[in-house]
């Protein structure tokens, strides 16, 4: 199932930290796309998540690099390797940027690496996102895989 224009955007944020998933929640009412958030605490509640959804698996994850019980790495390595939801988009969503990570999950096939920001960045940063996968569905080039919110 690739990544459509479509009437409402199911997204599914995987974030230990809840200020960063209240932050993110609040930033998705300053889109005017219209979104479905589902979210979940770590990387085991991810993967739970998506083993019980996968009739309808969500359009996009959104998810943390550094989470407990599974961390970002671990869980996209599950999601690329199960044939119902390897096409799903999988946004890595963190506070650092390392080339030698962001080498190893796009070989993984994660779409993007989003570096976390300020607030007043975040909107921006998940729109300019979700526009880019509206206008490429596929994973892009490895040089424009890391996204910096400042670009937006």
């Amino acid at each position: 199932m690739p990544f459509t224009p479509k009437t409402t955007y199911n997204l599914l944020l995987a974030d230990d930290d809840r200020d960063d998933r209240f932050f993110f929640e609040k930033a998705l009412k300053e889109i005017d796309i219209p979104i479905n958030l589902i979210t979940v605490n770590d990387g085991a509640d991810l993967m739970n998540y998506l083993a019980d959804n996968k009739a309808t698996p969500p359009d996009v994850v959104f998810m943390d690099m550094n989470m407990p019980c599974k961390n970002g790495m671990e869980c996209l390595t599950e999601i690329k390797s199960d044939n119902k939801l390897k096409k799903i988009p999988v946004i890595v969503y963190s506070t650092s940027v390392r080339e030698d990570a962001a080498d190893i999950l796009y070989k993984k096939g994660a779409y993007y690496y989003l570096q976390k920001c300020d607030f007043k960045d975040l909107a921006k940063a998940i729109e300019g996102v979700l526009l880019l996968l509206v206008q490429n569905p596929l994973q892009p080039a490895r040089n424009e895989f890391i996204i910096k919110a400042k670009e937006y």
